[in-house]
């Protein structure tokens, strides 16, 4: 079952995984059909998250110390071009239509807007937020971006067509990534700083605290599992991933994963669970019906963002 599974994520010539290692300024490029590394790529100066782009033409790379974003073809590997003057860039996200691209300035504790032509990126608006921006998740609709205060713990939205600021709400201990549930009525937030999931009702004019998921220590970043109803999320000090039901806000199952489970994603038909172990420098494949550890593989320091074009719907 497990050869089956890890067969399946190497059919058809699947394209590359690519990992970021944060404090190699590198992306480990890493082939699917024999679990190695073929290449780095080099990158700026820390780089912690990447993100395709929603028409999967390329992978963007935030390099956070060096205020720069190095585009990689998805496909093949190779780097497509590099955007400058993109100031301390920690996370990112394009909007669904492509019309907005936001990023978090980690130690500058600022969004920035810029509009997006299909080529080039032009700032709309630099807004100043909480202490220390962490995670970004922008709506199906492309109006409102969320994004967490890692150090001031708060949730703020910010209305994408005039750049201004919506709301902002105290949250639990270092708030990171956040996600919707599928009728995004309800918005659940990672507490790194705690063991549990945030989940807050944004269904009116202003949010609403309304529950807490106990997941693990060190609720950290989410990744759809591809079913329009349930979601990962990695308990990085606990060393575990969870599951959660994004309708009745339940954990439902929880895999071991070791080295300080980081960002994830979900491969092989949605039979494999790719996360970076970030203290152990390794990309570490799960099977999701064993619940087992079945790869890991040797890529660079501190291992953060991961992602490849052959994945579960998101």
């Amino acid at each position: 079952m497990i050869a089956c599974a890890l067969a399946a994520a190497a059919a058809h010539a699947a394209p590359p995984i690519f990992v970021l290692n944060s404090l190699d300024a590198s992306v480990s490029v890493v082939d699917p059909a024999t679990w190695k590394e073929t290449k780095r790529i080099a990158t700026g100066k820390e780089p912690h998250h990447l993100y395709m782009t929603p028409d999967e033409k390329s992978v963007i790379v935030a390099n956070a110390f060096s205020d720069t974003l190095t585009f990689i073809d998805p496909k093949t590997a190779e780097v497509q071009r590099v955007v400058r003057g993109i100031l301390d860039p920690y996370h990112l996200r394009f909007s669904p239509d492509m019309k907005w691209f936001v990023t978090a300035a980690n130690r500058l504790n600022h969004v920035d807007i810029y509009k997006w032509d299909g080529k080039d990126l032009l700032l709309a608006k630099r807004v100043p937020t909480g202490k220390t921006p962490s995670h970004v998740w922008i709506d199906s609709k492309s109006t409102t971006a969320y994004v967490t205060m890692q150090d001031s713990d708060e949730l703020v939205a910010i209305d994408l067509a005039s750049q201004s600021l919506k709301w902002r709400i105290k949250t639990g201990p270092m708030p990171a990534d956040l996600t919707m549930t599928p009728d995004e009525k309800q918005i659940l937030v990672g507490l790194t700083g705690g063991d549990s999931v945030e989940v807050f009702d944004i269904a009116g004019d202003y949010p609403k605290a309304v529950r807490r998921i106990r997941t693990g220590d060190g609720a950290h970043a989410f990744r759809s599992a591809g079913d329009k109803r349930h979601v990962y999320l990695s308990n990085r000090v606990a060393n575990t991933i969870s599951k959660i039901d994004l309708v009745t806000l339940q954990v439902v199952d929880t895999y071991a994963a070791p080295g300080g489970p980081d960002c994830m994603d979900v491969v092989g038909g949605g039979k494999l669970l790719l996360t970076t172990s970030r203290w152990a420098k390794k990309l570490t494949v799960i099977d999701l019906q064993t619940k087992k550890v079945v790869k890991q593989v040797q890529v660079g320091k501190s291992p953060h963002g991961v992602w490849t074009l052959d994945h579960a719907p998101r």
